[in-house]
């Protein structure tokens, strides 16, 4: 079976050597000195290794059930949920007010990581309910918060989002399901919903849908969307739980991956609801959730792909095929660990060289959301709204390719259900879809966000590269190795720019074409920034004395690695752009 180890370590590393925490002057950030965020990692380090890691293979095998309209989970999920429950681990980052514990998001992503690679499926059910009580928290009055907040930041609640029909799936304008308003301010809502990430299940009292439909007479398409709470029991005024509601479980879906969560197509049989926000203002309230769950599922990608690299480590230092070409380095065995092969190394530092610079990458953008969210940081927001489609799509484009290749590392072996190595490839496989497939998350980056506020947060992302490579242009032990190839990517996306600019008005299909091109060269870009500045950090840690001088070496090595194999795609990523759309638009439909 395979295991998980926390990487509790790196993620200090981070936190405190590059991204200076507890010296930021976020509010909140005082707190987060390196005894106290080591503690919390400490703590989540072992739940997530030793509870929840032992039944990522438990929910894989077993899955969910459906039966009498009632869901089950996989054995001890449930066991397991009450266990994060009791802990605190649901609400690390939700106001005090209703029963959070008002952490930084920086560290509840810290923390979220780790939950996510021991166990994806699980770690969902907690995971959806954050984001829904996230948009209740935002757009609920008063009463729905004192309502519904409480009980799902304990998660004796939990919360799901209904996008999704079988019609209409990133065209929510299509949408059918309907909300009649019933006369007493609320509506009764009629329709389905497939593809409903723990719509069912039996490890809460209550849980709390929230609903886009059509209140009839709105306007058309897109704008005619309204979001509503549905809770599957209703919620009496003193807080009980009162009779079911008209929604219901008719399916679970069968799946590639992420068997121990439950998927449903959820029926709306005259439901009641209540409007979250706006009328026919549904998005904007629906949003609140897509994007903090699109930096979540960019962490599925990292968080998959470290598991599964954890473990391809493992193997190939005990697995023994062959000699090594440069002599025998493993005389009294029959053969030599895999790990002496150099195409083996490879891989492995391809894994490894993106995990520790999409960790950093990950962070630094929770990071920017607690300047904005805490600080009122306009310009941190703006910079987080600019990256949120690369994280979200390049790290989980990325972190299914590393899936791949740990199971490579396998041979036939990672080919058999019995090593693991499957599941990780098949449960990081989803994160490419949901929530906002990878090709729109890059159609968003070219078609609007670059273009966001006038440019200015794409502008504002080269003036920081600019000046890091500027600030740090004396640093003779970056400069070869770190500083100049991050100038030449850097130079690399800024062409690219300015061909979409020549180019995108005239032709929009020309910037179309080459937006996943872009997207890819942006991810690359900023990983390279993050590597550079980890550079850094660890070069510093070592001319100032440390008592782990491997640990820093290791890192200056890795991130060599990624500056010299890995960063110089920007430049085959260039390339294709520039090529424009003919050659992506030549063939006639009746052609393929």
């Amino acid at each position: 079976m395979p295991s998980y180890i926390a990487p509790t370590k790196d993620l200090q590393f981070v936190l405190h050597d590059v991204l200076h925490v507890s010296a930021a002057d976020t509010p909140g950030y005082t707190e987060l000195e390196a005894d106290f965020t080591a503690a919390v990692l400490e703590e989540a380090g072992k739940l997530t290794s030793e509870v929840l890691a032992p039944l990522n293979a438990v929910g894989d095998a077993e899955g969910c059930v459906l039966e009498n309209g009632v869901v089950r989970t996989p054995t001890g999920f449930k066991a397991a949920f009450d266990q994060v429950r009791e802990g605190g681990w649901t609400a690390l980052d939700m106001p005090e007010d209703y029963g959070g514990q008002n952490m930084p998001y920086v560290l509840g992503t810290a923390v979220g990581e780790m939950f996510s690679a021991s166990n994806q499926a699980f770690t969902m059910y907690q995971g959806l309910t954050h984001g829904a009580a996230s948009a209740i928290l935002v757009h609920g009055t008063d009463d729905q918060k004192t309502t519904y907040l409480p009980n799902m930041l304990s998660c004796e609640w939990t919360g799901t989002m209904n996008l999704t029909e079988p019609h209409c799936g990133t065209d929510l304008g299509l949408m059918r399901t309907k909300a009649e308003p019933e006369g007493d301010g609320s509506f009764s809502l009629t329709g389905q919903k497939i593809f409903i990430s723990a719509g069912e299940h039996d490890m809460a009292e209550n849980i709390i849908h929230l609903v886009l439909a059509k209140i009839p007479g709105g306007p058309e398409g897109i704008k005619g969307v309204s979001l509503f709470i549905v809770p599957k029991f209703l919620v009496n005024k003193d807080g009980s739980l009162g009779e079911r509601n008209g929604v219901s479980c008719g399916k679970i879906e069968e799946k590639m991956g992420i068997h121990g969560n439950s998927t449903c197509v959820m029926n709306y049989d005259g439901a009641k609801g209540w409007l979250l926000g706006e009328k026919h203002k549904g998005m904007r309230a629906m949003f609140t959730m897509m994007n903090e769950a699109r930096i979540g599922v960019g962490m599925q990608g990292l968080a998959q792909a470290d598991v599964a690299y954890q473990n391809a480590l493992i193997y190939a230092k005990d697995r023994l095929q062959g000699r090594a070409v440069t002599g025998v380095e493993n005389p009294d065995g029959p053969a030599d660990p895999l790990i002496v092969h150099p195409d083996i190394r490879r891989s492995l530092l391809d894994q490894k060289s993106f995990i520790e610079g999409a960790r950093a990458f990950l962070l630094w953008g929770a990071k920017m959301i607690d300047q904005s969210h805490r600080g009122g940081d306009e310009a941190a927001e703006g910079m987080v709204s600019l990256l949120t489609p690369v994280i979200k799509g390049f790290l989980t484009d990325e972190g299914f390719d590393m899936t791949i290749k740990a199971q490579q590392i396998y041979g036939g072996h990672g080919y058999i259900e019995e090593s693991g190595m499957s599941q990780f490839a098949r449960d990081a496989r989803i994160a490419m879809i949901y929530e906002g497939a990878n090709g729109v998350q890059a159609l968003d980056l070219v078609g609007r966000k670059l273009a966001q506020d006038g440019g200015k947060h794409v502008m504002a992302f080269f003036d920081m590269v600019k000046t890091f490579l500027k600030d740090n242009a004396d640093n003779e032990a970056l400069k070869d190795d770190f500083l100049e190839p991050l100038k030449a990517a850097s130079k690399d996306l800024q062409a690219a720019g300015m061909f979409f600019m020549q180019n995108g008005m005239k032709n929009p299909n020309a910037a179309l074409a080459g937006s996943n091109d872009f997207m890819h060269m942006f991810g690359h870009v900023c990983l390279g920034l993050m590597w550079a500045e980890m550079a850094k950090a660890s070069q510093s840690a070592l001319d100032a004395g440390t008592s782990d001088p491997k640990f820093y070496e290791t890192k200056l090595a890795t991130g060599r690695f990624y500056m010299a194999r890995r960063l110089p795609a920007t430049g085959l990523h260039l390339a294709r752009i520039q090529s424009g759309a003919d050659p992506v638009m030549a063939l006639e439909a009746d052609q393929f």
